[in-house]
């Protein structure tokens, strides 16, 4: 789950609603800014699968006695999540063997510096699915072939943080009250612009960029629950997060 803590509430967005945000980005992603561009399906595809193991865990959102406040994707139980991680990638596999690459690397980046032992099984065993998909794909030491998925995980990585900058900050927020993981822009740079690309809300309903590296303005809809804090006390936050209805937020990115 994604949240964000508001005074008398949680907005709360389910990790597939991100995911699927993620995946509408790329689709309006510029062709020549593609690298290896016959493997653009797969790559959309893997971005916007890559959230797909949290589906079962959003269903019941957790409580955090510690912080007061739902477990998100930040500080969510190790155990299951690293085993439910397993299970999307096993998932997208079946999708495409391309994109379970693609994902597989995406979260072992996350912890691929992690003491933790349930995260260092978790890498190793991702490493060993790795080079069985280069092997299968006749792509071992090929060095073309790892530079375009180097290309392609940044690419999922950009449109995953694009549309948690979406999720994370209120809109309108000013750039000195934004989430402190996009005050300083996105980290990635790419082979067609060296630079990194700053995200501002320009107003509640329009986000622009630095560089604008898609085919058009993009409108998007991301949905949400804003959950409210007296109801989670009174019935738990699995029933007040079941009972919040559904809101949407349209967006401009130009």
């Amino acid at each position: 789950m994604i949240l964000l803590e508001r005074n008398e509430s949680f907005l709360m967005v389910t990790q597939q609603d991100h995911a699927k945000l993620s995946g509408e980005i790329a689709s309006n992603w510029k062709q020549n800014y593609f690298a290896g561009i016959e493997r653009k399906d797969d790559v959309i595809q893997a971005i916007y699968e890559h959230d797909r193991c949290w589906i079962e865990l959003d269903k019941q959102p957790l409580w955090n006695e510690e912080k007061q406040q739902p477990y998100s994707f930040t500080d969510y139980p190790a155990k299951p999540k690293l085993a439910a991680y397993t299970r999307g990638i096993d998932e997208v596999s079946r999708l495409s063997t391309y994109a379970a690459l693609l994902c597989s690397l995406h979260y072992t980046s996350f912890l691929e510096d992690s003491t933790d032992s349930l995260a260092i099984s978790f890498c190793e065993q991702e490493r060993i699915r790795q080079g069985l998909i280069f092997s299968q794909l006749g792509k071992v030491g090929n060095k073309k072939f790892l530079q375009e998925v180097d290309e392609h995980v940044k690419l999922l990585k950009f449109c995953d943080n694009l549309s948690l900058y979406l999720c994370l900050n209120e809109p309108g927020v000013p750039k000195s009250n934004e989430h402190p993981f996009f005050r300083n822009g996105f980290p990635q740079r790419f082979w067609f612009y060296h630079e990194k690309i700053h995200a501002h809300w320009q107003t509640r309903e329009t986000v622009t960029l630095t560089f604008l590296p898609f085919s058009q303005n993009l409108q998007l809809i991301l949905p949400y629950k804003n959950v409210n804090k007296i109801q989670i006390h009174k019935n738990g936050l699995a029933k007040a997060y079941t009972d919040t209805p559904l809101s949407y937020r349209e967006v401009e990115i130009k």
